[in-house]
């Protein structure tokens, strides 16, 4: 998703270091005041270690490593800068790690000039001396302890021989190569040369034979000489053979003198040829093959080879034998390569061979610029082309000044950008889609920049002379006040200026309008200064972030943000005209003292808050409205790690995407995807980029550029992260773009999420559509065996079909059902074409063994739950009515998801699917809601009891909400006395003291008395059996029953006493018991309405007012509290609390609410409840009238917006295409001939709220009409007696007086009822 690409971290400007791992080889060298390490293989960057980690008091501006050396036996890195040296060590535990090992100050104060450091000795060289220390340990803390210092002239370079026995040094610029003895310190010997010596190596000694003292020199011509000690003389070295650059050129190039030649000779490491070459001889299988010979006999030779890369881009290798041979005079050399191209720009200054990626393969690195070349010894001596392939480069840019980086500025599209340093910056142009950067100009001082034309021009600002720089040709400049930011934003018409935008330091900011033209005729005009028209000052005036403007340049966008105080934020645009601003927002976010803050272009705004235990991150949407703060998340920041930088980026479909910037990590979020089956935040993160592993500086900035790619700034270092292009697995990996779309995009048809909606929403029909292409979609892809899954869409106008309506009224004309589920052979009626068991069970089967891919464990299996509970309720499904089905789906689901959540996963999944989908103790309060607003209770209540495998307890019941739900007296009473059965039946020992509560309720204490005396085995059946023969009708027994009652309280045994309870006649005691001890209002409820026979009892309306209610108002649980005021016939509230805030609602109780909770207004089923409810009765059509327009109007966007975070955006787009608002209108019937209705519930002419209720075939009269308040009457309708003849105009409402219109028509409608309510004669033709 967000890889590192490449990192820019300088290129090294002399010689390189290596690092040899059992598993890698590493390189390194320096960059300013760091030491950069790199896979020699890859060059993918491993780590840089900062000069300022050994020494933190320092400068890091004046620092500059100026000499480095590695000692691989001891794993230690050693870098000098001035007088002072720093070592790392590498971990033995973590070979990633690096730890600061010790530091050393040379004791003259004079500057390092060359370093080596092997087996523990370390070589300095200053511009006098050298230097030559050994590593002590004491007491498990390291020192360098001096042991010897020489004055020499001026050296540039020191090498320890292979023995450590000697020190080889020379000067810059010197023609003498100096011998030292390590022991004392005495120079024995200076060699001289022709020409000034660039390198010197020795030559590395035999494993089993003696030093042999041999020295490999190169000069600026280009000439290697090798010098070996006489026989007579070990310690004195003589020139013995030298490799001439002109030697491998056919042609002299006479007419170039020697000084026009930049190439070089470079030794190849024997070791690393030879265990490579071993390796390639033991595994070939055909020792006769030509290349397999060639092989072998440089390895028998023990051939010394030297590689020269020419100025034409080829490269020749000459070999040297008999080098270990005595006397020296057998020297041979001769070329074994010629002419081999190399993919170099120019001659390289120096060339390494180190172990490739494999045993038998080599590296070639090669510098400036550093390159890394494969090569494979078989195909590289036959002078083939794959010899020698480049697998990698570092970019040329040796940064002209390597001051740290303060800031990034991009411009609007991200396709350039400034890099902002302490001292000076650079302009860079973003390349190749996003991988790669090339510089384009450079600036030396300035207060704020701006980036012009995708990155190839730019303009700076200076507050020392206030004036605003174009940087072209010619420069082109302009005078403005001094200002405190500067930004460029797209024009809003497509034409040959850019904008850029000023804002001053002045107590009311001024916005300066620039349009800046560059290229052949550049030039800067001054087009407006405008001031913002704010009520109270500003804390920030930012830039709205322009990603994502460039796929939608013809909408307006909003240009500014601005920042109150108090923590207003306001979102302005530029008038018409262009001299004001005109506002199109504000969202009141309450939040005060604000550090930081960003705006994105789909208007998401990032707020950073500090606080005493760290620093607040919020995030706001710009849709403030009743239904939405605009919060969308909240996070609390540790104050050990305070933010930063914040930078916002935009995908093709304008979702945002933050990057929150830390001292040495950077986490990305993006908008998380609502889901309906549990509640997270609104953002997650997605991302983390923590380059505390790689490099030593902190994050100084981080900036989004185009094609999802970032870049980071730590130090003088940058690194651009950005989609990887390397396949893993075979399959590539999927973009920052895409990963954002799959998280929080539209949905597929098959998504669980989305196939629950449609489900809900009464779309059966189109869920079978979806299953049955899933499963043709499965099927072809096992047939083809395939490993992508190609999915069949359903066509978006199936989903903006009708909804078929279902249930009893519906399909009349069916048989009628005795049961909910019906057996397989017991249908009278064939499957539906393409839907039937088969198919559905053919698909569970590929879903268990192959999931679908971007599906959670949590999904998959939430998918075969649904597409399990379709399959049982599918044939029971035209018995039930739409709630009826809601419910039944929800109950199923339910109970499988627990099945799942306690089981581990089945042999046949293969462990593909992971069920940890979470248990639930019950159905949510707005599953149940459905079962309660059913028609078809009867049927719910079989099924419920099925699911409990026809043994009910009251931990079911309380699961399922039954009673809750339950609207029939007589069924609450006998299936209460169903659970009291099942309680005493549950386990082995039949206990009366576990039913005794249930039947107390029902009043059988008769029948409590009989199972006593059958437990003969409780040790409490002598006493119950003496008490329960007495009459409880008596007072005195009532009394004793409540005596024994608290007694069982003080025992904590709860249930048992709110029995007894129940047994004195005490039921608000027992209630009380059940409310406070228990913690169970549903029992409370359960007994209230059993015991006191309905729904209108005090004890079952004080429970209610007392707890239900102050728990929905707590948890913000509309469902709840919809269901608690229908139940005490306040429906008017029963609908009003779905959409009005729940502090209005609190207000026109009797009952004091103090606490409340979140408004829950991101759930879709309101509105479909709401729906059903508004017009239900005159009850509800009351409360309905009291709801106005507007409100309704904005309620039904804000179901349409949580559709679309869930990612259901068709079923948005279809709820609202097919909503209808009741148009509020004071028109009224004369009722002069009123209609006699056959039932007390019938079809009213609908007025007031006409067009509403005339879709419901009847409306419910639950208020005492007599009671309705007056209204005025409006004009007759045309044509009736007494109605004026003028035709009707229809009158227009204003948004102001919409709640009065409506209340007005419901007055109608009540006063309508009031006259059209009679009570018929008998008449036995009504029912033919």
């Amino acid at each position: 998703m967000l890889d590192l690409l490449r990192p820019f971290v300088g290129s090294p400007s002399d010689a390189l270091h290596f690092f040899p791992l059992p598993t890698e080889s590493l390189l390194l060298y320096p960059s300013a005041d760091s030491v950069v390490i790199l896979d020699a293989t890859s060059l993918h960057l491993v780590r840089a270690l900062a000069f300022a980690q050994v020494f933190p008091g320092r400068d890091h501006a004046s620092t500059r490593i100026t000499s480095l050396a590695v000692d691989s036996a001891l794993k230690l890195v050693v870098a000098a800068s001035g007088p002072r040296l720093a070592v790392w060590s590498l971990s033995g535990v973590n070979a990633r790690t690096w730890l600061v090992h010790s530091s050393l100050l040379h004791p003259n104060g004079e500057q390092i000039t060359a370093l080596d450091c092997r087996s523990g000795l370390l070589a300095i060289a200053t511009k006098s001396t050298v230097s030559v220390y050994t590593l002590v340990m004491e007491n498990d803390l390291p020192s360098w302890s001096s042991k010897w210092t020489c004055r020499v002239r001026e050296s540039s370079s020191v090498h320890f021989s292979p023995s450590l026995m000697y020190i080889a040094t020379v000067s810059e610029q010197a023609k003498k190569v100096g011998v030292i003895l390590t022991t004392s310190g005495r120079l024995i010997q200076a060699i001289p040369h022709p020409r000034p010596v660039t390198n010197i190596m020795w030559r590395s000694a035999q494993a089993s034979s003696r030093d042999d003292l041999i020295l490999y020199t190169v000069t600026s011509d280009a000439t290697l000489r090798i010098f070996i000690p006489v026989l007579d003389s070990p310690q004195h070295l003589q020139l013995h053979a030298n490799i001439d650059l002109y030697s491998s050129i056919p042609l002299r190039p006479s007419q170039k003198g020697t000084q026009d030649l930049v190439a070089s000779v470079f030794p190849l490491d024997r070791e690393t040829f030879g265990s490579v070459l071993a390796v390639i001889i033991a595994n070939s299988t055909d020792a006769d093959d030509v290349k397999v010979r060639r092989i072998k006999d440089i390895k028998d030779g023990g051939w010394d080879m030297f590689m020269q890369v020419l100025p034409d881009g080829t490269l020749t290798v000459r070999a040297v034998a008999n080098v270990d041979h005595r006397p020296p005079s057998l020297l041979k050399q001769f070329t074994l390569l010629q002419n081999v191209p190399i993919a170099v720009p120019h001659a390289p200054t120096h060339v390494y061979a180190v172990p490739g990626s494999t045993k038998s393969t080599l590296t070639l690195v090669s510098t400036t610029p550093l390159s890394v070349h494969a090569l494979e010894p078989l195909s590289f001596f036959d002078s083939q082309p794959n010899g020698l392939v480049l697998r990698s480069r570092v970019l040329d840019y040796p940064f002209l000044d390597q001051s740290h980086i303060r800031r990034f500025v991009r411009t609007p599209d991200g396709a350039g950008l400034a890099v902002v340093r302490e001292t000076g910056g650079e302009a860079w142009i973003l390349r190749d889609f996003g991988t790669g950067l090339q510089r384009a100009g450079q600036w030396s001082t300035a207060d704020h920049v701006v980036v012009l034309n995708g990155g190839l021009s730019f303009a700076t600002f200076s507050n020392a002379t206030n004036i605003l720089t174009l940087h072209s040709s010619p420069e082109v400049t302009l005078s403005l006040s001094s200002a405190s930011s500067l930004f460029s934003l797209p024009p809003r018409k497509v034409g040959l200026y850019e904008c850029i935008y000023a804002i001053t330091e002045d107590p009311t900011p001024v916005i300066c309008h620039i349009h800046a033209i560059s290229g052949s005729s550049p030039s800067l005009s001054l087009v407006s200064q405008t001031t913002l028209p704010l009520s109270s000052p500003a804390v920030f005036i930012i830039p709205v972030d322009p990603m994502g403007w460039t796929s939608s340049r013809d909408v307006e966008h909003d240009v500014l943000l601005s920042v109150s105080e108090e923590g207003e934020l306001a979102f302005w645009v530029p008038d018409e005209n262009g001299k004001g601003w005109r506002r199109t927002g504000r969202v009141r976010t309450g939040k005060t003292n604000i550090s930081m803050a960003r705006c994105s272009s789909a208007k998401k705004t990032v707020l950073i808050v500090p606080q005493a235990d760290g620093e607040e991150l919020t995030i706001w949407d710009s849709q403030e409205s009743e239904f939405s703060s605009g919060l969308e998340y909240t996070a609390t920041l540790s104050s050990a790690d305070r933010v930063n930088d914040l930078d916002w980026s935009s995908t093709p479909d304008n979702q945002s995407i933050l990057a929150v910037g830390f001292a040495y990590r950077v986490e990305i979020l993006c908008q998380q995807r609502m889901t309906y089956f549990d509640e997270g935040p609104g953002w997650g993160i997605i991302k983390v980029i923590d380059i505390g592993s790689l490099l030593p500086h902190p994050i100084s900035d981080s900036i989004w550029l185009a094609y999802g790619s970032l870049l980071v700034g730590s130090g003088h270092h940058m690194c651009l992260y950005g989609p990887s292009r390397e396949p893993e697995n075979g399959r590539i990996e999927e973009g920052l773009f895409e990963h954002v779309a799959r998280l929080n995009g539209p949905l597929p048809d098959y998504h669980p999420q989305m196939l629950l909606q449609c489900l809900l929403w009464d779309k059966f029909e189109l869920v079978k559509e979806i299953l049955v292409n899933l499963s043709r979609d499965m099927e072809r892809m096992h047939q083809l065996q395939s490993d992508t899954f190609a999915s069949t869409s359903v066509p978006v106008d199936h989903y903006l079909r009708k909804n078929r309506m279902t249930g009893p009224a519906a399909n009349a004309h069916r048989r009628q059902y005795s049961s909910l589920f019906v057996g397989p052979n017991e249908s009278d009626e064939p499957d539906d074409e393409g839907f039937s068991r088969a198919l559905v069970e053919r698909l569970i089967s590929h879903l268990e063994a192959d999931p679908l891919p971007h599906l959670t464990p949590n999904e998959h299996a939430i998918l075969l739950v649904l597409i399990q509970a379709m399959l049982e309720a599918d044939d029971s499904r035209r018995a039930l009515d739409a709630n009826g089905f809601r419910y039944l789906i929800s109950m199923r689901s339910f109970y499988i998801l627990n099945e799942r959540a306690s089981a581990p996963s089945s042999p046949e999944s293969k462990g593909a699917v992971i069920r940890q989908t979470g248990w639930r103790a019950r159905l949510r309060y707005r599953d149940i809601i459905w079962a309660f607003h059913s028609e078809t209770q009867g049927l719910l209540l079989s099924a419920s009891v099925a699911a409990c495998q026809g043994r009910m307890t009251w931990s079911d019941a309380r699961a399922l909400g039954v009673f809750i739900w339950l609207n029939s007296t007589e069924s609450m009473r006998s299936h209460m006395e169903a659970i009291a059965r099942t309680e005493y039946m549950a386990g082995d020992a039949r206990d009366p003291v576990a039913c005794s509560l249930f039947y107390f309720a029902l009043g059988k204490h008769k029948l409590v008395h009989g199972l006593w005396r059958q437990a003969a085995w409780h040790k409490e059946q002598q006493p119950m059996l003496k008490f329960m023969s007495n009459d409880f009708t008596q007072p005195r027994w009532r009394t004793a029953a409540l005596k024994n009652a608290y007694a069982l309280l003080s025992k904590r045994r709860f249930e048992y006493a709110a029995a007894f309870f129940l047994l004195g006649d005490s039921l608000k005691d027992a209630v009380n018991v059940c409310l406070r001890n228990l913690e169970d209002f549903q029992l409370a409820v359960a007994l209230a309405r059993v015991v006191e026979g309905g729904d209108d009892g005090p004890v079952l309306r004080e429970i209610i007012n007392g707890t239900v209610i102050p728990l929905a108002f707590r948890e913000g649980n509309r469902w709840l509290g919809s269901w608690a005021f229908w139940l005490l016939h306040r429906r008017d509230l029963a609908v009003r609390i779905l959409v009005t805030p729940l502090q209005d609602i609190a207000g026109a109780l009797d009952v004091q609410i103090t606490e409340f909770g979140n408004p829950h207004y991101d759930d879709p089923s309101l509105a479909l409840l709401f729906s059903q409810l508004k017009s239900k009765t005159l009850q509800a059509a009351k409360g309905t009238s009291e709801i106005s327009g507007r409100t309704e109007f904005n309620f039904v966007l804000q179901i349409a917006r949580v559709f679309t975070r869930m990612g259901c955006h068709v079923l948005a787009l279809d709820l609202v295409r097919s909503w209808s608002f009741d148009r509020p209108s004071t028109v009224m019937h004369d009722p002069i001939q009123p209609t006699v209705p056959s039932s007390p519930i019938t079809a009213r002419r609908m007025l007031g709220l006409e067009p509403a209720l005339r879709r419901h075939s009847s409306i419910m009269i639950d208020m005492d009409l007599s009671t309705a308040p007056p209204t005025r009457r409006a004009s007759p309708e045309p044509g009736l007696p007494g109605g004026d003849p003028t035709p009707l105009i229809k009158e227009t409402i204003k948004e102001e007086g919409d709640l009065f219109a409506r209340k007005a028509g419901l007055g109608s409608l009540l006063k309508t009822a009031k006259q059209d309510v009679h009570v018929p004669e008998f008449d036995m033709s009504s029912f033919f």
